[in-house]
């Protein structure tokens, strides 16, 4: 949210901060009068004004430094690398000082036996001296704010927390653990700095609550990388939050995860559009955001299997590795011999030679890339029996893919011969991943014998007229396909690049030589141009000019799934192919899935593919009012008797009310009236008419599904039990239900 008299978040130069505390950082109501003593707040307000002018200093060096680092070339692609990187670098560190002035300060902490507080925010900051002024939250050093209890103070006197309203204090909370740490207990309120926050009026993104972590929240935010951690919970636990936090605490801490990214998947584009704001509210921007099918092409236009059986089918780990089966089944030598006609000799290339070419390729090659491999063996295979050495030159491409060489040569003439490129068609044939998966749906014999598990009825259930009319069970398998195959143009580009490249050093090559013969110069400076180190910066440049992968494609050092309890064990290996290292945070709650989920967190990770898996446990839920989980607990607990529903900490004395269909929209309007802030939210089933409500803009229409992961002030629940019977039926009530953090109606025909 942009406020006034700061600057533009997504400004990179020319940004001044006017957030500084004049005349002073605390804006407390009347109510609160007795924390605005000068005693209390003396040494604050010094320190906010050291901050204050150093982010005005840091600000005026990164936007000059920022203009400098614009204005360098850069003599080599590496160069050229490295000055983009320091400008992404710089500009991120830039956003967020212009984020926030003074208030990404969270609190302080004073350790035992000392007077000086330690003052902690969002990043750190340094005065010219080197003089720490905050200490960056994910820091060992700050552990204690986060971590410290009344039953393991964790070597604190005393704790504050602020809560900021438009860069002033509206509120701040003392906690005190040794006695005696501070003289007046004016400020003294136990805990409630995360009570209060709890009652706040929703918005459309989700907060960041750093400074009201708690303890059990922070040893999550902090677990190892290594291996899956599961952060189990029911609704209002702060799952989410903590895996947000989570991620920026590794991008942080961890170089490991740091260098290799991290790709962060929610479960619909409306929970990702609430979430966010989080994480460059924490300093981090580099994050991969996405849902599951946005990384498949395909996964935009597809739609849900309407077939529950088929899509069980689908949801099989087994039916992705058929993928493999089918690419191997393309992959055939020919069983006969092929006569080739050369200037030489005839040549016999025999079914051994094909043999020999296909096991010339490297382990991991996509098939579609792996396929000039093969020719490339062919031909060099074919040229040791002739005794000849190919010619180097720049190349050129037929319509089957083949490498010609311009200059002549052996490669030329096998590829213009008919019978052998017809051979290398059948024998390592180019294939699409929507072909290849769309034939396992049209053609029930290549199915059986990619997948010879399933019975005849399993494969004339997954026949359809319309191969390609893609399903979310469908994503899968074609991502499996595309990994598998590669790109089928990619061969072709590569080798042009080489042949464009070669003929580029063959152009430096021939100017050098020109340069050094006419160079007259005493010291013959034109004689470096022959020099490795300049030679080399030439070709990093071009290099640096290739296209850069598919962001979503991986590898990625860290992967972050929320609502993890709906993956199918197919979806799973989606993943799994993009986080070599099983590095993961997975949030969820066995009692919000929709298909059910009988095993534990342990049984269904190991099954799909995780070796290390631990799980932390959050039982609190701090979100809904005790009111509303009164009317929710029964209803999951009838279709799920163990499920773990977690306690509510807070009552708002609001009951759920009762409405008839035909207040709806009275409702709403009175609500909003009432209410100058905070979401709304009618949940109702498909099919709903939302019109009605598109007037309103702190009013949301959803479905229970899409509601997953959102939080609201107010939700309505309309016609609850038309959501259906069974598993699924319930989790949806109890999900759309826990949506509340204020008030619940439920509302019937």
């Amino acid at each position: 949210m942009a406020h006034t008299g700061r600057p533009n978040p997504d400004s990179t130069s020319g940004v001044t901060l006017s957030a500084r505390p004049t005349p002073s950082a605390f804006d407390l109501p009347e109510r609160l009068a007795a924390k605005n003593t000068p005693a209390l707040i003396a040494a604050d307000e010094r320190h906010f004004a050291e901050i204050a002018r150093n982010l005005d200093r840091m600000t005026a060096e990164l936007a000059a430094r920022l203009d400098e680092l614009r204005l360098v070339r850069g003599d080599s692609g590496r160069e050229v690398a490295e000055r983009d990187d320091e400008i992404r670098r710089l500009s991120s560190r830039l956003r967020a000082i212009g984020r926030y002035g003074i208030d990404l300060c969270l609190g302080r902490m004073v350790p035992a036996g000392s007077s000086e507080p330690i003052y902690i925010g969002r990043f750190g900051l340094t005065d010219e001296t080197g003089k720490r002024l905050l200490i960056d939250w994910r820091s060992p050093a700050a552990e204690p704010f986060f971590g410290a209890t009344h039953a393991h103070p964790d070597g604190l006197a005393s704790r504050r927390r602020y809560r900021w309203t438009l860069g002033r204090i509206t509120d701040y909370w003392d906690e005190v653990f040794e006695e005696g740490a501070i003289d007046t207990s004016a400020s003294l309120d136990d805990q409630s700095a995360f009570v209060a926050s709890l009652g706040a009026s929703r918005s459309p993104r989700m907060r960041d609550v750093l400074s009201t972590i708690q303890a059990d929240q922070d040893a999550i935010i902090r677990a190892d990388s290594r291996g899956a951690l599961v952060v189990d919970g029911g609704p209002g636990t702060g799952k989410t939050v903590v895996a947000l936090h989570r991620t920026a605490y590794l991008l942080y801490s961890d170089a490991r995860v740091s260098a290799g990214g991290v790709l962060f998947v929610g479960p619909s584009t409306a929970y990702l559009a609430y979430v966010e704001d989080v994480l460059p509210s924490l300093g981090e921007d580099s994050v991969q955001v996405c849902t599951l099918r946005e990384l498949v092409a395909e996964g935009g236009a597809a739609v849900a299997e309407t077939d529950a059986a088929v899509a069980s089918l689908k949801s099989s780990a087994r039916l992705v590795s058929a993928v493999d089966a089918a690419v191997d089944l393309a992959e055939r030598a020919p069983r006969a011999a092929t006569i080739v006609e050369t200037p030489w000799a005839d040549v016999r290339i025999e079914p051994a030679d094909w043999q020999e070419a296909f096991a010339a390729v490297e382990p991991g090659t996509p098939h579609n890339q792996a396929r000039e491999q093969v020719w490339q063996a062919l031909v060099e295979i074919v040229a040791d029996r002739l005794g000849l050495e190919q010619e180097e030159g720049p190349d050129e491409f037929d319509a089957y893919g083949l490498t010609r060489q311009a200059s002549g040569g052996l490669g030329r003439l096998l590829a213009a011969d008919e019978q052998v490129a017809a051979a290398l068609s059948r024998a390592w044939p180019l294939l699409g991943a929507t072909d290849l998966i769309a034939g396992f749906w049209s053609s029930p014999e290549l199915l059986r014998r990619v997948a010879p598990w399933l019975d005849q009825e399993d494969v004339a259930k997954l026949q359809r007229r319309t191969p390609q009319a893609w399903t979310l069970s469908d994503l899968p398998l074609l991502d499996a396909a595309q990994r598998r195959l590669g790109d089928p143009d990619a061969a072709v580009r590569a080798r042009r690049r080489e042949a464009e490249a070669a003929a580029e050093r063959a152009r430096r090559a021939e100017v050098t030589a020109d340069l050094i013969a006419s160079d007259d110069s005493e010291m013959r400076v034109m004689s470096m141009l022959r020099g490795q180190d300049l030679r080399a910066a030439l070709e990093e440049e071009a290099e640096a000019l290739r296209v850069a992968p598919d962001a979503l494609a991986g590898p990625f050092a860290h992967i972050v799934v929320d609502e993890a309890q709906e993956l199918t064990d197919a979806e799973w290996q989606m993943l799994l192919a993009r986080c070599p290292s099983r590095s993961f945070t997975i949030v969820g709650d066995r009692a919000q899935a929709r298909r059910g989920f009988r095993e534990s967190w342990n049984e269904r990770l190991e099954r799909v593919g995780f070796g290390r898996v631990a799980v932390a446990s959050l039982g609190v839920n701090y979100r809904t009012p005790a009111e509303v989980m009164a009317v929710a607990e029964p209803v999951i607990r009838a279709a799920l008797p163990d499920a773990n529903v977690p306690v509510s900490i807070r009552e708002n004395g609001v009951p759920v009310m009762r409405a008839d269909a035909a207040e709806l929209e009275s409702l709403v309007e009175t609500w909003l009236l009432g209410h100058p802030e905070g979401i709304a939210c009618v949940i109702a089933g498909a099919g709903f008419d939302a019109a009605p409500f598109d007037r309103f803009d702190r009013v949301r229409v959803l479905t229970p599904e899409l509601s997953k992961g959102l939080e609201f002030d107010l939700v309505l629940l309309v016609e609850p039990e038309s959501f259906g019977d069974g598993i699924a039926g319930a989790v949806d009530r109890y999900v759309a239900m826990t949506r509340a953090t204020q008030q619940l109606v439920l509302v019937t025909a």
